[in-house]
């Protein structure tokens, strides 16, 4: 018998956005959530999937427990053979032992249970291997597998034992007289009331004559737990019989066991009842993922906030740089100093002898022309102002992100320090700024186009008419005005009709606007460049958007194809 076909549709593809559920940011849930989305997973691959698609298959019955409970013990003494090795030494790895009847063995040679781990037959197996005894003294239908302890000091047989426990029909939890208290016995035990399955307790190693105190007590627990109905087996400490226990003390649980596998509605309603808990639990356990996911998206918005702040005040404060003129100081200064001269600049307006002055002297003493040697000090200024600011901003956002969650882990999977430039910011932006003081050429080439400009642009130079055009854009703070412009504090004065003698009123306004926007979209290009390296690190370890919707609607769609089945 196999379950409806849209059932299994739905389970795969609840299973297959478990499995992507983008949970990669270090958040305080994060880590949870990862063990609650593999073991979703698990339990799905294990035996959701494979239990639907053969309801008949034999009980799989997981026999676990704490550390030196007695399981290995128990599983030989129910098959009357040592069928596997109980752990004298512990922590012991090795591999899961199942037991089951021959003519069953077919049902577990494949991957249909547990795939993920190799099947080994005829000798011990291990790490990553499932060892399958076949034997002709257990009865069709039933299957005993002994897991690790739940407990386990090594980190992978708690995950297997785990893994295991998920993959059960019925599980069969043994714990001890001086140890049934413990808190990760009933750790384990609320994972079962939570998922609905089948279980029976066994109460090992209870001293003789205080069965009658200590198995009320467990009952009671168990009540109160809300685990009603749970079988309760008791064992009596005595000694062993060649190894085994003593028959009278197993001989409660394997009948037990026997009648099942002998009886198919009572095995079918143990695999309903488990089958029907493991499916009703994902809608609630799915929710918990979803919900961590949000906290991602959360966390991850910060994250983008933060980067995006800094660089945005990185832009800020280049554009401050750029209007306030702090930037015409120093070697720009004198190099303006130098291009403006006395006055006698003024007078080379109207005459080519100030150029051909300069063009003869640069030929003469290999130095650069006043035009030439300003524009290079302002692209000099330029790329330090950008470069300080850039750095201040990835300073800026490393420190903010070590306070944010999620944030130091990204950090540290960067392939570079992200606390300053990127290595190529400075090639960039050296070429960016390169490239702003042609374009500004080109608008003042544009401009002398004019016929009633080009005379007096080809006297002054296309170089020079730009280079006051790039200094009118960092010696203003609100636009051309017809007020005097002033570079460096009032060091040197420039009236307005330095530019107007060239270009008229309208078209120096004209210019230097285009020149000082065309200026902040290449700064504010580099930046967000910058910014996208944190970007792109929130991206790759982030969720999308609708992330935790689509794991909730394929969740609510499993739900309705099992009420549908």
């Amino acid at each position: 018998m196999t379950a409806p076909a849209r059932l299994p549709e739905a389970l795969t593809a609840l299973r297959d956005a478990v499995a992507a559920a983008p949970l990669g940011l270090a958040t305080p849930g994060s880590e949870a959530a990862r063990r609650a989305a593999r073991g979703v997973v698990e339990q799905v691959d294990d035996y959701l999937l494979p239990r639907l698609r053969d309801l008949d298959a034999p009980l799989l019955t997981v026999v676990g427990g704490s550390t030196g409970a007695g399981k290995s013990t128990l599983v030989n003494s129910l098959v009357g053979a040592p069928v596997t090795t109980a752990g004298v030494l512990r922590p012991t790895t090795r591999a899961p032992v199942l037991v089951c009847a021959r003519t069953d063995v077919t049902a577990f040679e494949g991957d249909r249970v547990l795939p993920g781990l190799a099947r080994v037959t005829g000798g011990a197996g291990g790490p990553g291997t499932l060892q399958l005894v076949p034997r002709d003294d257990v009865p069709p239908g039933l299957a005993l597998l002994d897991a690790p302890d739940v407990d386990s000091v090594v980190e992978s047989n708690r995950e297997l034992a785990a893994q295991l426990l998920a993959a059960a029909d019925l599980w069969v939890f043994v714990t001890t007289a001086a140890r049934y208290a413990d808190a990760v016995p009933w750790d384990v035990l609320r994972t079962a009331q939570e998922r609905g399955t089948a279980l029976a307790v066994v109460l090992d190693r209870v001293p003789p004559g205080a069965a009658d105190e200590i198995a009320p007590d467990l009952a009671g627990m168990l009540d109160r737990a809300g685990l009603t109905g749970v079988r309760l087996f008791v064992v009596e400490e005595r000694p062993l019989v060649d190894g085994f226990l003593p028959a009278d003390q197993v001989a409660p649980l394997r009948g037990w066991l026997h009648a099942l596998a002998a009886d198919q509605e009572q095995r079918a309603a143990v695999v309903r009842q488990t089958l029907t808990g493991a499916l009703a639990s994902l809608e609630d356990r799915v929710a918990g993922i979803a919900a961590a996911v949000e906290e991602q998206a959360l966390a991850a918005t910060a994250l983008r906030e933060a980067a995006a702040a800094a660089y945005t005040a990185a832009y800020e404060g280049i554009d401050e740089g750029v209007r306030s003129g702090s930037l015409l100081r120093g070697e720009v200064l004198a190099r303006w100093q130098e291009f403006v001269g006395t006055g006698e600049w003024m007078r080379s307006l109207q005459s080519s002898i100030g150029r051909m002055r300069d063009r003869v002297t640069a030929a003469l003493t290999g130095r650069p022309s006043p035009a030439a040697e300003l524009q290079g000090a302002l692209e000099t200024s330029v790329e330090t102002l950008l470069r300080a600011e850039a750095d201040r901003a990835a300073e800026r956002t490393v420190t903010t992100w070590r306070a944010l969650p999620g944030g130091s882990p990204l950090l540290a999977t960067a392939d570079e320090d992200l606390d300053r430039v990127s290595p190529d910011f400075p090639e960039a932006a050296a070429a960016q700024v390169r490239d702003w003081q042609g374009y500004v050429l080109d608008l003042v080439r544009d401009q002398g186009a004019d016929k009633r400009t080009r005379a007096r642009v080809l006297s002054w130079g296309v170089n020079g008419a730009g280079a006051v055009v790039m200094v009118a854009v960092f010696a203003h703070t609100g636009g051309l005005t017809g007020g005097e412009v002033a570079v460096a504090g009032g060091t040197t004065a420039l009236g307005q009709r330095l530019l107007e003698a060239v270009f008229g009123d309208a078209a120096v306004r004209s210019l230097a606007a285009r020149a000082r926007e065309d200026l902040q979209a290449r700064a504010d290009g580099l930046l967000r460049y910058e910014q996208g390296r944190f970007d792109a690190l929130v991206d790759e370890a982030g969720p999308t958007p609708d992330a935790a919707v689509e794991l909730r609607a394929a969740a609510a769609a499993l739900t309705a194809a099992r009420d549908r089945a």
